[in-house]
């Protein structure tokens, strides 16, 4: 596992972001979110299903805009840390190079090999020389051991390969940040291991800062130096993994309050407890059916 710093690089500050329900009332799937990415650190952003997790890094990559609040980057090109929502399209796009993300699916092209895929980046984002490009390409897949599959297409992929590929092509332009969304969605525990494995490896290798939105607690818990528990849009804990480990060992009833025994519950995947007995859950639940959440 990486060591963190204490420079931030990200700062998230009273983050709202509202969408219509049904009738065309507002929402707030994001409800004033506010807390901090250090540099060279896994963080890991959970909670169930409809908590606002999608959302808020979709707002941190720039495909959504809220309403209300800053996102502050600070990248190693930046004298002074500077909000994504202040800045103009081509400012943006200079931002997201430092960027690698890796989309649930993968999302590689399927008209082009794996390497193709991985070298896409660099050819349209980079002055490299087609002969360099190539050996980038084979260090990266290389490192998330896939160098033999580099000529095949997408459809002859696994998923954990599709993982991996997805992978490759996210660090091609090496990043300062990498953006994972669901990386353990879909695949077999042996294949989600070897996936947390990679992400803490590469977090060594190359020092790159994580952040990882999941709802899966063993990837969770196994790759985390730190962690964002959200519920219904807004924070209910930052704090260091150990915190929620102890949490999630301790008895409900030995807890200090609801928020504690409601992140117990989510975190152990109890039926019963606060997440589900509330009297706004019934709501909750048809918001979440409604697509509004």
């Amino acid at each position: 596992m990486s060591e963190s710093s204490n420079e931030v690089v990200i700062s998230i500050r009273d983050v709202v972001k509202v969408f219509p329900d049904q009738a065309g009332n507002p929402v707030r799937v994001l409800d004033g979110i506010t807390f901090d990415v250090r540099a060279g650190e896994t963080l890991v952003i959970m909670g169930g299903s409809g908590c606002g997790k999608s959302t808020l890094l979709n707002c941190l990559i720039g495909e959504l805009r809220p309403e209300e609040g800053q996102i502050l980057y600070r990248t190693r090109a930046m004298t002074q840390p500077r909000d994504l929502l202040a800045m103009d399209e081509a400012e943006l796009n200079q931002v997201r190079l430092r960027f690698g993300i890796l989309f649930q699916s993968g999302a590689l092209f399927n008209s082009m090999t794996v390497a193709e895929n991985v070298a896409l980046p660099l050819k349209e984002h980079s002055y490299v020389d087609p002969s360099i490009i190539d050996i980038v390409v084979t260090m990266k897949l290389q490192q998330v051991h896939m160098l033999p599959h580099r000529d095949k297409m997408p459809s002859q992929l696994s998923g954990g390969q599709k993982k991996r590929a997805g992978l490759a092509r996210a660090t091609a332009l090496d990043p300062e940040i990498l953006f994972y969304d669901e990386p353990s969605a879909g695949l077999d525990p042996v294949t989600s291991a070897a996936i947390d494995d990679l992400i803490m490896d590469l977090s060594k290798k190359i020092q790159v800062t994580s952040v990882v939105v999941t709802h899966e607690m063993d990837s969770a818990f196994r790759i985390a130096d730190r962690m964002v528990m959200l519920d219904k849009g807004r924070v209910l804990m930052v704090d260091m993994r150990d915190a929620f480990e102890r949490i999630r060992r301790t008895p409900p009833d030995q807890l200090a309050g609801d928020e504690e025994r409601l992140i117990h519950q989510f975190l152990n995947g109890n039926t019963k407890g606060p997440l589900t007995d509330s009297e706004t859950f019934q709501l909750y639940e048809r918001q979440i059916i409604a697509g509004t959440r």
